[in-house]
C-alpha cells in the first residue's frame, strides 16, 4: 500500500512540474502577445533594436566597429523625439522572431520585410521603404532570366524574405537552380565573397543591398542585376504583439519626419535618388 502511494506521490509531481513548466512557456507567449511595454522603455530611456550587423546599407558594423545605417539613422530619429535612447544589438537574423519575443530584444528593425508569416506572429510599422527581391550574378556567367540558372548553384540568406520567396513560387526560380535548393548564408557578406569567386551563380538579394553593395565595389560594372516576378516587398519595423503604444508611437514619428523632410535627408544620404518610401507618397497624399 505505501508503495502504491508513493507512486501516486510520484505520479503527481511530475504533473505538477509539467504543468508549471507548459504555464512558464505560455507566460512567455502570453506576454509577448498580451503585455504593453512602452511604460518600461519609457521610464528606462532606452530601446532594444534588434539587427543583422552585416546589413549593409541598412544596418551594419563599418570599418572602426560602429553599427550605422539608413535604419539605424531612422531609428534614432524615431525615438529622439520621445527622449529615448536605442541600443542596436546584433543578432543572428535566422533567430530574429524569436529573440523578440522572448524579449532579448524591444524590436526587429533592419530591412525586414512584411509578409503574412511573419504578420501572424509580430505586428508591423507602417511600411517606410520599398523592396525588390533581385538576381545577382556576374556578366561573365552570361544568366540574362531565371531560367539561365538552370543547373548553377544560388545563394540566399538564411532567415530573409528572399529565401521564402524562393520556396513560396518554386516555378519562378527555385525549379531552375541546382538541387533546387539554394545555398544558405547567415550574411550577404559571405555570399558575395562566393559569387565573386564563382563558387555560385546567382544571389538572391533585397535591392537595397544591392544597389549599394554593387555601386560600391572597385568595378561595379563585373555586375548584372536580373529582376523576375517576385511581388515587391516593403520594409516595416518588427514589434511584439502586444506592443500596441509602441506600434503607435513609432507610426506618429514616422508621419512627423515624412512631413518635416528629414527622412527625405536620411532617405538621399543613403540611397540618393534610388529610393521608394511609402511613407512620403502616404503624407503627400493626405496634405
Amino acid at each position: 500500500m505505501k508503495t502504491k502511494v508513493l507512486k501516486m506521490v510520484g505520479i503527481i509531481s511530475v504533473c505538477l512540474m509539467a504543468v508549471i513548466i507548459l504555464s512558464g512557456c505560455e507566460s512567455v507567449t502570453q506576454k509577448a502577445d498580451h503585455e504593453d511595454t512602452w511604460s518600461r522603455i519609457e521610464k528606462n530611456k532606452q530601446v532594444t533594436i534588434g539587427l543583422d550587423v552585416t546589413f549593409v546599407p541598412m544596418g551594419y558594423e563599418n570599418k572602426s566597429g560602429k553599427i550605422t545605417g539608413f535604419d539605424v539613422d531612422l531609428a534614432n530619429a524615431v525615438f529622439k523625439q520621445y527622449g529615448i535612447k536605442p541600443v542596436f544589438q546584433p543578432i543572428d537574423w535566422s533567430m530574429n522572431v524569436t529573440e523578440l519575443r522572448n524579449t532579448t530584444i524591444d524590436l526587429i528593425w533592419n530591412g525586414f520585410s512584411i509578409t503574412p508569416e511573419r504578420q501572424a506572429v509580430v505586428n508591423f510599422s507602417k511600411p517606410y521603404l520599398a523592396n525588390d527581391q533581385e538576381l545577382v550574378t556576374l556578366k561573365s556567367s552570361n544568366i540574362n532570366k531565371f531560367s539561365d540558372m538552370k543547373g548553377k548553384y544560388l545563394g540566399a540568406q538564411n532567415g530573409s524574405a528572399g529565401l521564402n520567396d524562393i520556396d513560396d513560387q518554386p516555378k519562378l526560380l527555385k525549379q531552375y537552380i541546382k538541387n533546387q535548393s539554394p545555398i544558405l548564408y547567415n550574411s550577404f557578406t559571405n555570399a558575395f565573397i562566393d559569387l565573386n569567386h564563382g563558387r555560385i551563380s546567382g544571389l538572391l538579394i533585397d535591392s537595397t543591398y544591392a544597389n549599394y553593395y554593387i555601386a560600391h565595389q572597385p568595378n561595379p560594372d563585373m555586375y548584372k542585376v536580373v529582376r523576375g516576378k517576385f511581388p515587391q516587398e516593403q520594409f516595416g519595423v518588427g514589434i511584439r504583439k502586444g506592443d500596441k503604444t509602441m506600434q503607435a508611437k513609432i507610426n506618429a514619428a514616422f508621419k512627423k519626419l515624412a512631413k518635416n523632410g528629414e527622412l527625405e535627408k536620411i532617405c538621399k544620404k543613403w540611397f540618393g535618388k534610388n529610393y521608394n518610401s511609402p511613407l512620403m507618397k502616404l503624407t503627400n497624399n493626405t496634405k
